[in-house]
């Protein structure tokens, strides 16, 4: 399980996180963690949080944020709110290292989703994306009761798709949380 201070690496997505301020920490309200993107990379994907309002503060270099069908730029200092249930994305199109301090509230089990992922990607279990196999990825995400999806199809049906892909996957051998890379113990998400 996360601690404050503790720093994981996807090194085929180029990401990095340094968790601030863990969900043990706040009783699960907030999850705070500086994300450093190498330049060129960005988040594996556009996704929705159907419950969790995410905050950005840039830090360092230049942030390309998708919001919705809009792209925005933003600098050192400048600060964004993304509502839950709002699409978004985030890449670092600049030539020099993006640092982000970011929050998710409710951190639910964010932070074991990144310490599962990234630990895959290190042990060369993922794809060119930085993330395992969709129905490795359906696994993880119901295994760890994180409610949302991606852009283009509602989020009820994306969630029923989920169920059945996750029981495949389950059936292939695959976990939604190794030990190796999160410890023992998952928290309860909000209903």
């Amino acid at each position: 399980m996360a601690k404050t201070g503790d720093v994981i690496e996807n090194p085929v997505s180029g990401e990095r996180v340094t968790f601030q301020r863990t969900a043990a920490e706040t009783g699960g309200e907030l999850l705070r963690w500086e994300h450093t993107l190498r330049p060129g990379a960005r988040v594996p994907y556009d996704h929705i949080h159907s419950v969790q309002e995410e905050r950005f503060e840039v830090v360092a270099g230049t942030a390309t944020v998708r919001i919705g069908k809009d792209t925005k730029v933003f600098k050192p200092g400048d600060t964004l709110v993304i509502p839950a249930g709002t699409a978004h994305g985030l890449a670092n199109l600049g030539e020099d290292e993006l640092r982000v301090l970011t929050e998710l509230r409710a951190a639910m089990n964010t932070e074991v989703y990144f310490e599962t992922v990234f630990g895959l990607a290190r042990d060369g279990k993922v794809g060119k994306n930085g993330v395992p196999n969709l129905l490795h990825a359906a696994v993880i995400v119901r295994d760890l009761g994180e409610k949302g999806g991606v852009p283009g199809a509602p989020i009820f049906l994306q969630q029923a798709g989920m169920i059945v892909l996750a029981a495949i996957g389950r059936l292939l051998g695959y976990k939604g949380r190794y030990e190796k890379y999160s410890g023992a113990t998952t928290r309860r998400s909000p209903s």
